[in-house]
């Protein structure tokens, strides 16, 4: 089973490089850095929290897993 601590670090990681793209893409879509990235660092904030209920959620499930 999977600690607590290593399902956020994932979560961060893994948004932490969805913050890059997602900057990139709201300023290629806005053509402002400042509206790009507000609307990633939203996008990430609610992705990050969803993401370490889901892996808590799935930590819990024993379904597919040699126990």
């Amino acid at each position: 089973m999977e600690t607590r601590r290593r399902s956020v670090v994932k979560a961060v990681v893994w948004n932490a490089m969805g913050l890059a793209v997602m900057t990139l893409v709201g300023l290629i879509a806005t053509g402002s850095a400042a509206v790009g990235g507000t609307l990633a660092v939203i996008n990430t904030a609610i992705g990050l929290t969803l993401y370490v209920v889901y892996e808590r959620v799935w930590a819990g499930i024993t379904w597919g897993r040699n126990v």
